[in-house]
């Protein structure tokens, strides 16, 4: 008996895809290769990723560059990557601009370097107005620190406008709801993603996003992130378009 040819998906291509960039040091280690190389093949995924996305008509891609978690690994491994991120944000300006495409880096950036922040501060600044793809780097990210962040700017301005009068203070209380949390945020001007993706088989967070994420859908490949392609990308949103999104509804 013959087989039915399996019905073409409809696709939905969601508004805004999150990944979280893992394998580097996995497909750098196949090939017996230094753990840094697997990082630069990893950076030039991401660029292809950049026009991938905005070809399939996603209008925000948010990655995971580099958490708050990862100042653990060597000095070595983290000098190199912030080296890496130098370079990725010098060479980002000029694609922004030949593409149109918007850049913001999220995270606690404190702790970065002065050139780092000098060249964030260019990138966005620069970049502001332009009306392509979305793209967002989380660089010294973790969703607890974000969340802790937003609550210490968000307590201090409620302070401030109740003054001395704790009746003050307790109507103030009262207009604290999600929409003002997220205003807080480092996302505040990005919708939530529909979609995460995770490379090289791992099937958790990571800290990453957890505000943001509470509706998204998840999916995971096996494939290492320098090896993720369009067709991956492709393969997720099919995915995504047979999922059927009720957000607690029915």
């Amino acid at each position: 008996m013959a087989r039915k040819k399996a019905e073409p998906v409809e696709l939905h291509v969601p508004q805004h895809v999150a990944i979280i960039l893992d394998g580097n040091g996995r497909w750098a280690r196949k090939r017996l290769l230094p753990r840094s190389a697997g990082h630069s093949a990893g950076a030039r995924t991401v660029e292809d990723c950049c026009e991938w996305a905005w070809d399939l008509g996603i209008k925000y891609l948010t990655v995971y560059a580099f958490s708050t978690e990862n100042w653990r690994r060597s000095d070595d491994e983290v000098a190199y990557l912030m080296n890496l991120l130098r370079d990725y944000m010098k060479n980002c300006l000029a694609r922004s601009r030949k593409n149109n495409m918007r850049v913001r880096v999220i995270g606690d950036k404190s702790r970065l370097d002065e050139d780092l922040r000098a060249s964030i501060e260019e990138l966005e600044n620069e970049s502001a107005s332009f009306t392509g793809l979305n793209f967002t780097v989380a660089i010294n990210y973790g969703g607890r620190d974000e969340i802790l962040r937003a609550f210490r700017k968000m307590t201090v301005d409620l302070s401030k406008n109740a003054g001395s009068s704790p009746d003050n203070l307790d109507n103030e209380l009262e207009k604290i709801n999600e929409k003002m949390i997220s205003s807080y945020l480092d996302t505040a001007e990005i919708p939530d993603p529909d979609l995460i993706i995770r490379t090289s088989g791992e099937q958790r967070i990571s800290n990453f996003l957890l505000w943001q994420l509470a509706y998204s859908e998840f999916y995971f490949t096996d494939t290492l992130w320098p090896d993720f392609s369009k067709k991956e990308l492709m393969k997720a949103i099919e995915y995504y378009s047979q999922r059927n999104r009720r957000f607690g509804g029915v």
